[in-house]
């Protein structure tokens, strides 16, 4: 009889029949006498242990349609009335009362008027168990829940969940609906069930630690979106999560909570915050953050990291030991065997926000987390995260001993770097997340009376507040006045003065604001890295940190390089630290004099250089600010500690202190007296020369050197105004008769009495008398005791016809003719190895002065005239002739150069003069000194 029982229920027809007629008669059954057991029972245990679990078993559950008897059977027991007595072989069934059998769209769960939650008999519990058990099995494929969701199988589940109080029974239900949220659409019928209630309920009732561990599995799995989140917080969802894990549960159900209590946590809600703070859940987070398990420690260290978006826990936070946890874990994952950067984006946020916090920036202080910021700043990797970090270091703004560690980490020129870095966003935190050090007082809205609700809606209406937010019941108009008409406020646009600040008109006004202002500076993504630098400048000695050549350079170039203005802030920095005596020697050391001058005034960013770069054109605002901070720097230098500074630097200083000071003086003094005794009479201007040749100091030392003669000319003689006129072209004499020309022609007059031989076999005319006067070469040569002085054919060896040219010319008396013009190649054209570097020799070769005088003005006139190239500068004093590179460093120092064609001739003629920079510089040495202008000499004038 045994087998035959065992044959039926290991047949899926049979058990499927037994369950479609038990959800018709209900749980009420024919006993088995035999067996001491009903045929539904059987018929449920062989469903569960066996078909369900056998493979492709669920599939075929559904496939027959076994979810609907099942599920039927589920809603008459949460939903049929008990019978008044049991029969016998039949188990009472007073599970519910007056609960409706279809789903309802009521967000709370069906209310039960005379039920008995203690304990059901065994064999109803039982039947439930098998029942419950077998749906949530079924519930681990997806086409299962969706099934179950079709059938309206949700609301019989809560409704079990709220009458039945078995621990079995609401373990295997949490099970079921933690199977069924798995999906979205399941959860949210789940909520609107209103289960949420019923699952934290059952949190604080039951005691075994399966269920424990279902109903927390359950609720991890309704928060699958942040309103499920929120709305399980606002349901208390939180705290008996944090009462039992301060329990110190077993390591299974701890695991459950820490998995529920991180999926409650993302975009950590206030609710959550103060939950889990109120139920002491933050002590044993901090403990479990050095759990063996890996799973349990990385999960309570994101649960930390997450309830730092709350400002109202992270006191609190940082009191039970967070901070310290935190910053290790960071540290840790910035390691050589580190994590990835995406998993140290949360830890990153974290620790930013504890720093908004007072007891927390001195606990993260002492912890080391001024080096671990210091660190995310100088990785290029992290760059998504500096602004995070340079607005939490304005937390550190007013300590004293935080700014002078990170000053001492090189925090400035980081800085300064942010200025003009566009490639990390600062993400826009809640309210929540501001700082505790002062919590925000709101009235609530129950306490409003109508009187005020009508009063700020009169507000509002009059232009008082913009919205109802602005208003709190203790406003008053004498606090908060009218905001300026909007008509006195300029929409002309123009010109922004760098020199003006720019600011905001905002026409609304916070509660919260200590007064009103009509007029705000603009807090842009720079605003917390120029606060810090605001801050730095403000020390009595900021030259260390701001006055270094990348602290500059990131200023100037936000300054320069802003999209729209600049923040005042920026300005007042700059004109702080110039108008600071203790900043001087700073300024001329590390060039940054000669930096504002060709930046502000002559438009030349280092990165400009050799190459121009296109930039915003606001030529005129940067020149006048540049020019003011220069101001401030010359007032400074001629004060009597600026005297005596440089004075110092340059007889005392190291040799690179003597040659900036030597560069940047012509720029910052404007006293004779002065500049006079320490460039002229003590040296500097010849130091300065001398260090032209050697390495450069800086990637710009040629450019500022070039300025800072072209300046220095100009007080040696103000004549030579250092503005820039309009370039015209040099007007050229005309030419004057030629005298040579006459011999040319077929019939000569006078009469040629001498031919010179040429190498290419060109023979040239000459006179015999004309030639001896006008060379004492040739007077040796026609007129001596040499064969030539009775030959009619000369040879003139190693001479082309280009060259010898001019030279018959010279030798006949022509001055001015044009002759000395046709050796010379156009601009553009190598001059070495040309016709005229051949004519040059062969008239210093034929003693003729006046001829190279005069090749030497026609290459000037046509290699260096208004519209010449440096690279044309550097080909004439490739020529290696003492007026020609006079010539070219008049032409470099002229007052009609640009300053980048004047550098770039510059260093073009030091690179061309090598080791040998003798002549170099004595050229710039005379044509600074306005020796060249004032003796005779060479001329591009003519």
């Amino acid at each position: 009889m045994a087998a035959t029982r065992a044959t039926l229920t290991d047949s899926l027809s049979f058990c499927l029949a037994q369950l479609t007629a038990a959800a018709g008669e209900g749980l009420a059954g024919g006993k088995d006498p035999a067996i001491n057991e009903t045929p539904l029972g059987r018929a449920l245990l062989a469903l569960r242990t066996r078909h369900i679990k056998a493979a492709g078993g669920i599939e075929r559950f559904r496939a027959r349609d076994g979810l609907r008897p099942l599920l039927a059977l589920l809603r008459r027991a949460a939903a049929d009335p008990a019978p008044s007595h049991a029969g016998p072989g039949s188990a009472p069934l007073s599970v519910a009362s007056a609960a409706s059998a279809g789903p309802s769209p009521s967000p709370s769960p069906p209310s039960s008027v005379s039920l008995s939650t203690s304990s059901p008999p065994v064999r109803l519990r039982k039947t439930l168990d098998l029942a419950l058990s077998i749906l949530a099995n079924c519930c681990t494929e997806g086409a299962c829940r969706a099934e179950v969701r079709r059938l309206g199988g949700i609301l019989p589940l809560v409704t079990i969940l709220q009458c039945v109080k078995t621990d079995s029974i609401q373990n295997r239900t949490a099970r079921a609906l933690g199977n069924l949220a798995v999906e979205p659409e399941s959860c949210g019928e789940i909520h609107s069930a209103g289960a949420v209630p019923l699952l934290v309920e059952s949190l604080t009732a039951c005691q075994d630690s399966q269920c424990l561990q279902s109903v927390v599995r359950a609720l991890r799995n309704l928060a699958d979106s942040p309103q499920h989140r929120l709305a399980l917080a606002q349901q208390g969802a939180v705290r008996p999560l944090a009462e039992l894990l301060a329990a110190a549960p077993d390591p299974a159900l701890t695991s459950a909570l820490v998995r529920a209590l991180l999926e409650l946590s993302r975009g950590c809600s206030r609710a959550c915050a103060e939950q889990l703070s109120l139920g002491g859940g933050l002590g044993p987070l901090v403990s479990l953050a050095s759990h063996p398990k890996r799973m349990v420690r990385e999960a309570t260290i994101l649960i930390l990291a997450n309830l730092c978006a709350q400002g109202l826990v992270r006191p609190a936070l940082g009191n039970a030991g967070g901070v310290e946890v935190l910053l290790g874990e960071l540290r840790r994952r910035r390691g050589p065997s580190g994590a990835s950067p995406a998993s140290q984006q949360p830890l990153v946020r974290a620790v930013c926000l504890l720093c908004r916090e007072a007891i927390n920036r001195a606990r993260l202080r002492d912890a080391g987390g001024l080096e671990v910021l210091m660190g995310l700043l100088r990785d290029p990797h992290a760059s998504a995260w500096h602004p995070r970090v340079v607005a939490a270091l304005v937390g550190f703004l007013y300590d004293t001993g935080a700014l002078g560690r990170l000053q001492a980490l090189g925090l400035v020129p980081l800085l300064a770097g942010q200025l003009c870095d566009n490639t990390g966003e600062e993400e826009e935190e809640g309210r929540e997340a501001a700082s505790w050090d002062f919590p925000e007082e709101r009235t609530p809205e129950r306490a409003e009376a109508g009187s005020f609700r009508s009063l700020r809606s009169w507000l509002i209406s009059e232009g008082y507040a913009v919205g109802p937010g602005d208003v709190s019941p203790d406003w008053s108009p004498e606090h908060f006045p009218l905001p300026e008409p909007a008509d006195s406020i300029s929409n002309t646009p123009g010109k922004t003065s760098l020199r003006t600040p720019c600011t905001l008109h905002t026409l609304g006004y916070s509660p919260t604001a200590a007064a009103a202002t009509a007029a705000e500076e603009p807090w842009g993504r720079e605003g917390p890295a120029l606060l810090l630098l605001s801050r730095f400048s403000q020390a009595p000695d900021p030259s260390g940190a701001l006055v270094t050549g990348p602290a500059l350079c990131g200023l100037l170039a936000y300054v320069t390089g802003a999209p729209g203005p600049p923040s005042p802030r920026a300005l007042r920095i700059l004109a702080r630290l110039t108008c600071n005596p203790a900043c001087l020697e700073a300024f001329v050391r590390s060039y940054g004099a000669a930096l504002l001058r060709a930046w502000l005034v002559l438009g030349v960013a280092p990165d400009d250089w050799p190459a121009p770069r296109p930039r915003p054109v606001c030529r005129n605002q940067h020149r006048e600010l540049g020019e003011m901070l220069l101001q401030n720097l010359t007032v400074q230098a001629e004060s009597p500690f600026g005297v005596g500074a440089l004075t110092h630097l340059l007889l005392s200083g190291s040799s690179e202190d003597r040659v900036a000071c030597a560069l940047t003086l012509p720029f910052i003094c404007r006293k004779p007296s002065l500049w006079r005794r320490l460039l002229l009479d003590q040296g500097g201007l010849r130091l300065l020369l001398t260090a032209l040749t050697r390495p450069a100091p800086h990637p710009l030392f040629l450019f500022f050197a070039a300025d800072s003669l072209f300046c220095l000319q100009g007080l040696v003689s103000p004549v030579m105004s250092p503005a820039f006129p309009p370039e015209t072209p040099v007007e050229l004499d005309p030419p004057s008769p030629c005298l040579y020309e006459p011999l040319l022609g077929p019939a000569p007059v006078p009469a040629p009495d001498l031919y010179f031989l040429l190498d290419s076999g060109l023979q040239l005319p000459a006179q015999r008398a004309a030639s001896a006067t006008a060379s004492p070469f040739f007077r040796a040569l026609l007129s001596g005791s040499f064969a030539e002085a009775k030959m009619d054919l000369v040879p003139l060896r190693g001479l082309s016809p280009s060259a010898a040219w001019p030279v018959l010319h010279h030798l006949h008396g022509c001055r001015g003719c044009g002759a000395a013009l046709g050796p010379v190649p156009a601009p553009g054209q190598p001059l070495l190895g040309s016709d005229a570097e051949e004519a040059l020799e062969a008239a210093a070769r034929f003693l003729l002065p006046g001829l190279e005088e005069e090749l030497e003005e026609a290459v000037g006139r046509i290699h260096l005239g208004a519209e010449g190239a440096p690279e044309s500068v550097v080909e004439v004093f490739r020529l290696g002739r003492p007026r020609l590179a006079a010539l070219c460093a008049r032409w470099t120092l002229g007052p009609g150069q640009c300053p980048r064609k004047r550098a770039l001739a510059l260093v073009g003629l030091v690179e061309a003069a090598g080791e040998e920079a003798g002549p170099l510089t004595e050229a710039l040495l005379a044509v600074v000194m306005g020796i060249e202008s004032r003796d005779k000499g060479p001329s591009l004038d003519g």
